[in-house]
């Protein structure tokens, strides 16, 4: 079944949300309502009925009503959840800014969607490998769950800043951020 999100639904979640930053949708636990056409491409893209969605503030508005609930995502309001599709990130990290350098650096990333958010123990970075090609996809928390993809020319980026240390009795290659090593890729598999 697909259905679309009502006015109603979104009104309440702007409303929620008015003047207090992002809306509670982890208090939120309204009926399910069914399956929306509604997809966000690995690239950050967001698409409604196979068609781009070009209003920024809209898509915004979308993202701060996602919900990841185990491995699916949902819109979620005080009267409604539907479901949407995500190819693999929801968001974008498509910038980020260095504080200071070494163990105490702080990277604070920026996504597609207007979040920014600091690199650390509780918005961990992650490298995950392709098994085949040996490709990275960087993904950094950003909240509830919800992570960024790190864009192609960030992760050029965090490679520079990049240094072995020791984990465990392992040389790993990794950045510093909020006083937390972030592994990327053994040290023995660099070129």
């Amino acid at each position: 079944m697909i259905v679309t999100p009502s006015a109603e639904g979104i009104a309440a979640s702007v409303k929620a949300a008015k003047g207090r930053g992002l809306p509670p949708v982890h208090l939120w636990n309204p009926p399910f309502c069914g399956d929306l056409d509604m997809r966000i491409a690995r690239d950050g893209t967001w698409f409604y009925e196979g068609t781009p969605i070009g209003r920024p503030g809209l898509v915004r508005l979308f993202s701060t009503i996602l919900r990841k609930d185990g491995d699916k995502y949902f819109l979620v309001t005080p009267v409604e959840k539907v479901g949407i599709t995500v190819d693999d990130a929801p968001f974008l990290a498509v910038d980020f800014d260095v504080d200071g350098a070494g163990r105490s650096q702080r990277l604070t990333f920026h996504t597609n969607v207007g979040d920014s958010v600091t690199a650390g123990p509780d918005n961990p970075l992650r490298f995950v490998r392709d098994p085949e090609t040996g490709e990275p996809s960087p993904y950094v928390m950003v909240r509830a769950g919800l992570e960024a993809l790190i864009d192609r020319k960030s992760f050029y980026r965090l490679v520079e800043l990049g240094e072995a240390q020791d984990v465990e009795g392992v040389s790993w290659f990794g950045v510093w951020s909020d006083d937390s090593f972030f592994k990327m890729i053994p040290s023995a598999d660099l070129p």
